[in-house]
């Protein structure tokens, strides 16, 4: 504006973005190719240290089979062998979770859907970015 000229009563601004659901919250999402900071989805680093961590009390014996320890959890025998798939993700796949560096659209429900066992098989590319 210059010096004299009026003040427009009102400003329209457009912003693209999307509003997805992330771990139980609403989330902004930028379109492709917008500049993003690194940002965690703490939903998904959860599900994750708890997977890794019911994983490591069955293989030590601590409880013997799933429905025991879904028990003491307090959650649904079927809700944890869901989350305990996680544990089968490859590791460059987990690495960029925990770095934030997964595409937007990587969310807990969906990696919760059953995915390859075999890593090469695993839809990395799709999964990750600047791996």
């Amino acid at each position: 504006m210059t010096r004299g000229a009026p003040i427009p009563d009102t400003v329209t601004l457009h912003v693209p973005f999307r509003i997805v659901k992330r771990g139980g919250r609403k989330e902004m999402q930028m379109p492709k190719g917008a500049t993003q900071s690194r940002r965690t989805d703490s939903a998904l680093i959860k599900a994750l240290a708890r997977a890794f961590r019911w994983k490591r009390m069955l293989e030590s014996g601590e409880f013997t089979t799933i429905a025991e320890l879904a028990e003491r959890e307090g959650i649904a025998p079927s809700y944890m062998t869901r989350v305990l798939r996680l544990t089968l993700l490859a590791p460059n796949i987990v690495e960029a979770i925990l770095d934030g560096k997964q595409e937007p659209e990587v969310t807990l429900a969906r990696l919760l859907e059953p995915v390859p066992v075999e890593w090469s098989q695993q839809p990395s590319s799709l999964l990750t970015r600047n791996l």
